[in-house]
C-alpha cells in the first residue's frame, strides 16, 4: 500500500509537557483519514509539524516517502493543501480576490482556474460580497478553495466542520467527498463530531496524550463493532450469572444495564432470569457505533 504520509516515533515537547510522544501513523494514498482524539491530545500539534508550522523535538515523518530531514521536503509540501485552526482568508476581500491573492503567493503565472475553484466550493455566485459578510460555513468552503489554489493531492483539514449549522456540516461533507472521488485527494480530517466523520472517514487513527492508540480502516471497524441488545434489568449481577451460565457475551454497564453481543432467545433469557428473581424492564438492539468504540478504546467522555 503506498502511503502519502508516515511517521515515526514523532515527538513535540513544550518543556515538560509531550504534545506528542513516539507518535507512529500511516495515511494511506486516496483514503479519508479520519484523526480522532481529545482536547489536546495532539492533533493540531501533528497538524502543524507536517505543515511546517513548527518542528519536532525528535522523530520523522514523511510526506510520499520524503523525510523532513531533507531538502526536497519542501517540493512534498507543494503537493499539500491545509485549513489549520480557522481559514485563512482576508475578510475585506471577496472570495475570488482572496483566491487571486493565494495565487499570488504561490507564484502561479495566470488567474486560470479560480473561477472553476469558486464553482467547485459553490462560491461562484458571491460577486463583492466580502468575507467578512460570509457564513462561518462559506468562509471555510472559501478557506478549502484557497487550500487547493496549488493544485494539491493531498488535503489537511482541521476541524472542518466545527460550529457549523447542519447545512453548513452537510455541503462540507460533500464537498469532502467529492474531492476524495472525482478529484483523488487524500484527505486527513481532525475532527471531533464523531457521527459526521463516521460518514466520510475511510481509515482512522485514534490518539491519546500524543500517542496513537489504534489505526483501523472503516471496513475493519465495521466488523468490530458488534450488534448488541442493550438490556435494562432489575439486577446485572444476577444477569451475569445467567449470561455466564448460557456462554453468551455481555459487558456490563451499570447495576441495571448491560450489552449482550448475541443473538437472544427472548424467551428462554426472560425464564432464566425470572428463576433468580431478576425483572427484565426493556431490551433494545443497537449497533456499537464510532463514538462508543473510542470511548472504549481511550476511556472518558469528553472528545475532540
Amino acid at each position: 500500500m503506498d502511503y502519502v504520509l508516515t511517521t515515526g516515533d514523532l515527538s513535540k515537547h513544550y518543556g515538560n509537557f509531550k504534545a506528542l510522544d513516539r507518535l507512529s501513523m500511516r495515511v494511506p494514498k486516496g483514503s479519508i483519514y479520519g484523526f480522532v482524539g481529545k482536547n489536546g491530545a495532539g492533533k493540531t500539534t501533528l497538524i502543524r509539524l507536517i505543515c511546517g508550522l513548527q518542528m519536532p523535538t525528535s522523530g520523522d515523518y514523511s510526506l510520499y516517502d520524503i523525510k523532513n530531514s531533507e531538502k526536497d521536503i519542501i517540493k512534498s509540501r507543494r503537493r499539500m493543501g491545509a485549513v489549520v485552526e480557522i481559514p485563512s482568508i482576508y475578510l475585506n476581500m471577496t472570495a475570488e480576490e482572496n483566491l487571486k491573492e493565494q495565487y499570488r503567493i504561490l507564484g502561479l503565472p495566470s488567474d486560470d482556474g479560480i473561477f472553476d475553484l469558486l464553482k467547485l466550493v459553490g462560491l461562484e455566485n458571491t460577486g463583492n460580497k466580502k468575507s467578512k459578510n460570509f457564513s462561518l460555513g462559506m468562509r471555510q468552503r472559501l478557506g478549502i478553495a484557497i487550500a487547493l489554489a496549488g493544485d494539491p493531492d493531498f488535503l489537511v483539514l482541521d476541524e472542518p466542520v466545527n460550529g457549523l449549522d447542519p447545512q453548513g456540516i452537510i455541503e462540507i461533507r460533500e464537498l469532502i467527498l467529492k474531492l476524495n472521488r472525482e478529484r483523488q485527494i487524500t484527505v486527513l480530517i481532525s475532527s471531533h463530531i464523531l457521527d459526521e466523520l463516521s460518514k466520510l472517514a475511510s481509515h482512522y487513527g485514534f490518539i491519546d496524550n500524543g500517542r496513537m492508540v489504534k489505526e483501523i480502516s472503516a471496513k475493519d471497524l465495521d466488523a468490530v463493532c458488534r450488534k448488541c441488545v442493550r438490556m435494562e434489568v432489575s439486577d446485572t449481577k444476577a444477569l451475569t450469572y445467567v449470561l455466564d451460565e448460557m456462554k453468551i457475551g455481555y459487558k456490563i454497564l451499570s447495576d441495571t444495564q448491560a450489552d449482550v453481543y448475541s443473538k437472544v432467545n427472548v424467551t428462554k433469557l426472560t425464564f432464566a432470569l425470572s428463576k433468580v428473581n431478576c425483572e427484565v424492564i426493556s431490551m433494545q438492539e443497537r449497533d456499537e457505533n464510532l463514538e462508543s468504540y473510542y470511548i472504549d478504546l481511550v476511556g472518558g467522555s469528553k472528545h475532540a
